[in-house]
C-alpha cells in the first residue's frame, strides 16, 4: 500500500534541492493541491499539517513545501537559498510529471503572492485560495520592507524571517511587483478565497482588500477573527482547514469525491475498519457502516491529535450508549426526560482502591461517568434511570468477558467459532432492552 504520506523532492528554480511533503487520501486522489507556505519561520507546521488534512479528507492529494525555506541563524549562510517564485512553477512541474497538475493553488504568507503571480500560467487550476497574504513583499510590515532597498541597490539581501532566515534578491521583488500582481491577480477564470486575520501583525488587512478587489468573480472573504499570521492558535488552523476543505469541495473534485463514496460499498452492520491514515505516528482513519472518522493521540504522546485517542473512543461510546439507553427507557415509561447528557473520565486506580473489583493487585481501569438529566422528573424517576446506566449494552459489555478474535488477513480461519448475536444485541446492532 502507497504510504498517505512521503517526503520526496525536486530541484527548484535555481537548481537548488527543495523538500516537500505530499499527502495523499485513501483512495486515487480525484485532483491535486499545491499548498506553499512559510509556517516553518514560525518553528511550527501544526496549521500545514491540519489543512492538508482537511484536504485529503475530500479526496485531494497535496504537495505542501515551504517557500521561503527559512534557515536557522546559527546555520552558516548558503550560497544558493534565494525565495524564488520560480520553485512554485518548479512544484508545478513536479506534480504534473510525477502526477498530475495541480488544479488548487493555495499559499500562505509570501507563498500566497507567489500563487497568485503564477495561477493564471497554470491552465489547469480552477481556484486560488492564499492565507495572510501581502499583495506585494512592500506590504510585509517590519519584516522586508526596511531592507527591499538593500536588495535592489546590491542585488540581493538576507533578512530575518520568524526563528530563521531567508535571502530575496532583485529577480524575486520584480516578479512581485505592483504592475505584475495587479496584472496578475485581475486575470479571469478561476475562483479565488481570500482569509485574512484583522489583527495579522505582519501582513496588515489592507492586503486582503488589495487582493479582493483587483480579482474577479467567482471571489470570497473570510475574516480569521482573532487569529495571528502564522495561525498559531490550534482553533484557528483547524477553522481555516475546515472552511478550506469546504470550499476547496466546490470548486475541486467534489462530484468526484462523491462518485467514489458513493462506489465504496457500505460496511455491514457491526463491521468496523480501521487503517493508518499515513500522517504522523499513531493517526488512524475509521469506517463504521457509512460513516468515516479518526482516531490519533494527543500531541504530548507522539500523536498529531487529528481525533480522540482510542481510550476516548471507548468512552465515548459508553457515554453514547449511557444517553441512549435512558430515552428509550424514559420513553418507554413516558416520563418527562428532555435531554440526557454524560461525562466521562478514564483513568487507572490501584486494585485495592477499587471495592466491586476481582482483581486485588496492581492497577485497574476506571471510567468515572456522571449523568445529568434535565427534566420535571421525580426523585425515583431520577433514581430508577441513574439504575438503568449501569445497564446499558456497551456498559455490560465493558464489565462481562470478551473474547477477541485476532486473524491475519489473508487467514480466514479462525482459531475457534463464535455464535452470532441476534439482531438487537451487541453494540454493533444497536441498543438492545435493557429491562
Amino acid at each position: 500500500m502507497e504510504p498517505r504520506t512521503q517526503e520526496v523532492s525536486f530541484r527548484g528554480a535555481r537548481g537548488r534541492k527543495l523538500e516537500a511533503r505530499l499527502d495523499l487520501p485513501a483512495r486515487k486522489p480525484v485532483a491535486y493541491v499545491l499548498f506553499t507556505h512559510c509556517f516553518t519561520c514560525g518553528g511550527e507546521l501544526f496549521p500545514a499539517r491540519a489543512i492538508s488534512q482537511a484536504l485529503t479528507e475530500h479526496g485531494l492529494g497535496v504537495l505542501r513545501f515551504d517557500f521561503t525555506e527559512a534557515e536557522a541563524e546559527a546555520h552558516a549562510e548558503p550560497q544558493h537559498d534565494f525565495t524564488d517564485v520560480g520553485d512554485v512553477r518548479a512544484a508545478v512541474d513536479y506534480l504534473r510529471k510525477s502526477h498530475e497538475a495541480p488544479r488548487l493553488l493555495i499559499g500562505h504568507s509570501l507563498g500566497g503572492t507567489a500563487v497568485l503571480r503564477v495561477a493564471s500560467e497554470i491552465p489547469e487550476v480552477k481556484a486560488v485560495a492564499t492565507l495572510g497574504a501581502p499583495f506585494t513583499p512592500s506590504q510585509v510590515h517590519g519584516l522586508l520592507a526596511p531592507v527591499l532597498r538593500e536588495a535592489e541597490r546590491e542585488g540581493e539581501t538576507r533578512v530575518r524571517l520568524g526563528a530563521g532566515a531567508m535571502r530575496i534578491s532583485r529577480h524575486f521583488l520584480e516578479e512581485l511587483s505592483e504592475e505584475r500582481m495587479e496584472e496578475c491577480v485581475g486575470q479571469p477564470g478561476r475562483a479565488l478565497l481570500v482569509m485574512h486575520a484583522p489583527a495579522d501583525g505582519v501582513v496588515g488587512m489592507g492586503n486582503a482588500r488589495r487582493i479582493y478587489e483587483a480579482a474577479r468573480q467567482p471571489k470570497s472573504f473570510v475574516a480569521l477573527e482573532g487569529a495571528d499570521h502564522l495561525l498559531s492558535g490550534p482553533e484557528d488552523a483547524r477553522f481555516v482547514a475546515a472552511v478550506l476543505g469546504a470550499w476547496a469541495g466546490r470548486y475541486v473534485g467534489a462530484r468526484e469525491v462523491e462518485e467514489q463514496r458513493e462506489s465504496q460499498p457500505e460496511l455491514s452492520q457491526g463491521k468496523v475498519e480501521v487503517s493508518e491514515a499515513g500522517e504522523g505516528a499513531f493517526a488512524q482513519d475509521i469506517r463504521v457502516g457509512r460513516h468515516r472518522l479518526r482516531a490519533d493521540e494527543p500531541t504530548a504522546y507522539g500523536g498529531l491529535d487529528t481525533g480522540p485517542s482510542p481510550y476516548g473512543l471507548l468512552a465515548a461510546a459508553l457515554g453514547a450508549c449511557t444517553a441512549m439507553t435512558l430515552r428509550l427507557y424514559a420513553r418507554k415509561k413516558g416520563w418527562p426526560l428532555e435531554r440526557v447528557s454524560v461525562t466521562l473520565n478514564h483513568g487507572k486506580v490501584h486494585a485495592e482502591d477499587c471495592q466491586h473489583c476481582e482483581t486485588k493487585e496492581g492497577m485497574v481501569d476506571r471510567i468515572d461517568r456522571r449523568v445529568k438529566l434535565e427534566g420535571p422528573l421525580s426523585e425515583d424517576q431520577r433514581r430508577r434511570l441513574l439504575e438503568i446506566a449501569d445497564r446499558c449494552p456497551v456498559h455490560r459489555s465493558l464489565e462481562s468477558e470478551i473474547d477477541v478474535h485476532t486473524l491475519l488477513e489473508e487467514d480466514e480461519t479462525p482459531t475457534s467459532t463464535t455464535t452470532p448475536l441476534p439482531p438487537g444485541e451487541g453494540r454493533g446492532e444497536g441498543i438492545a432492552s435493557p429491562f
